[in-house]
């Protein structure tokens, strides 16, 4: 199928027909740069809510809130325990918790041992936003030294979700865009500037 009448609906490349809900994103080493690349030039008027992990040390205070909230026309915050995702917001996990999202669509924070030497650990948001979300979710990761993701990814795709890696020739560390593709093929690998595409084209679809 290449089309469909039903606007509330996205259609890929790839002729995939779906309603979104949820973006979830994760990265690592190189991520900051690679996150401001790919969200950079987002619409004002934005309605998909992302939610990304970015490995950070433990007791670092993030400021990514803030830098990413003077790029964008719209809200980027800290993901709160018991918050509910809301539309047209971009959600960091704070640093030294694993972030989860909850059936009921609200986050959940844990100080759960790391996952892969990590905590906030992206495997563990991806899995759990694949629980809550199934086919209604799309999951991306980008650039990172570790494998964390990989397998959070693959749980995406086998409950039904989109996914996206971040062609590993353009990546600054690509052995977690590897590690994502060693596991299984996703719907897409690309560079930054058409993962971003895809994400308007999807954004478009769910505003309506």
């Amino acid at each position: 199928m290449t089309g469909s009448s039903d606007a509330s609906n996205a259609v890929t490349d790839t002729g995939d027909v779906r309603a979104v809900r949820i973006v979830v994103i994760g990265a690592s080493a190189g991520g900051v740069d690679a996150l401001l690349t790919l969200l950079s030039g987002l619409p004002a008027g934005w309605r998909l809510p992302i939610v990304v992990v970015l490995h950070l040390p433990e007791q670092y205070q993030s400021r990514l809130p803030e830098v990413f909230s003077q790029r964008l026309p719209f809200t980027a915050r800290e993901a709160e325990d018991k918050l509910p995702v809301a539309d047209g917001t971009l959600y960091f996990a704070p640093p030294g918790y694993h972030l989860s999202i909850e059936s009921d669509l609200c986050f959940s924070l844990s100080c759960e041992p790391p996952v892969l030497f990590s905590r906030p650990a992206i495997d563990v948001l991806m899995s759990s936003a694949a629980d809550a979300c199934g086919p209604a979710l799309v999951g991306i990761l980008l650039t990172g030294a570790n494998e964390d993701g990989a397998q959070g990814l693959l749980r995406i795709r086998e409950a039904g979700g989109l996914t996206v890696v971040q062609d590993p020739a353009e990546a600054s560390a690509p052995t977690m865009p590897l590690a994502a593709l060693a596991l299984h093929e996703p719907d897409h690998v690309l560079p930054l500037r058409e993962i971003r595409a895809l994400l308007m084209q999807l954004d478009a679809a769910h505003a309506h």
